[in-house]
């Protein structure tokens, strides 16, 4: 999470940057045009080096927020590499140790809950986000909402028939684990993916 506030202030940071930027061009530009000749002349170069920088500013933030995109795509595609050895530890686990029906239908409640609960936090902090793009570029985000909505409802009815069942093996309890962070994933990538499309032009 403080990599995640980090990164808020951060692009709050630089936006209000920017913004600043923009509006000083903006003034300059307006307040220039009523100058003197000779001024005028020195006034659009302070102007024109203005521009210069912000727009350096502007291809070092967005070279920067690339890098990081890059390195968490990176880091994701490690950890999903190790994400197998510890299901298959699990898996062998319960196939030595925890034959108990009971204590595999525990573990696939707690584990189910948490993802479910993964589920509901992630479209809570998507719509406080979506909540701060203009009314006219939400409907790409309410849409993208509601489908996180709806996977969490699928994903906890479909939890609630396998906690009912039972019966079920670790590997088929897995197997909807599996199934339903597949989903989680690919919901959240597809919201913030709508999101970014969203967003004001220049972050």
């Amino acid at each position: 999470m403080t990599e995640q506030s980090s990164m808020h202030a951060y692009l709050n940071w630089t936006k209000q940057r920017i913004d600043e930027m923009d509006a000083t061009l903006a003034a300059l530009e307006t307040k220039g045009s009523q100058l003197k000749a000779e001024s005028q002349v020195k006034a659009d170069q302070l102007v024109t080096d203005l521009k210069k920088r912000r727009d350096e500013f502007q291809a070092t933030v967005k070279a920067q927020l690339e890098a990081a995109d890059a390195t968490v795509r990176a880091n994701k595609a490690q950890l999903e590499a190790q994400w197998p050895s510890f299901e298959a530890q699990v898996k062998a686990y319960f196939e030595t140790v925890g034959k108990h029906a009971e204590q595999q239908q525990a573990a696939f409640r707690d584990i189910a809950a948490t993802q479910v609960e993964a589920w509901q936090k992630a479209a809570d902090e998507f719509r406080d986000s979506a909540a701060k793009i203009a009314a006219a570029r939400r409907s790409d985000l309410d849409a993208a909402l509601e489908q996180m909505k709806i996977g969490a409802a699928q994903a906890e009815a479909h939890f609630q028939k396998l906690k009912q069942a039972g019966g079920e093996s670790w590997t088929a309890l897995s197997a909807a684990l599996a199934e339903s962070r597949k989903a989680f994933d690919r919901a959240t990538q597809q919201a913030w993916d709508a999101f970014k499309r969203a967003a004001p032009p220049g972050l």
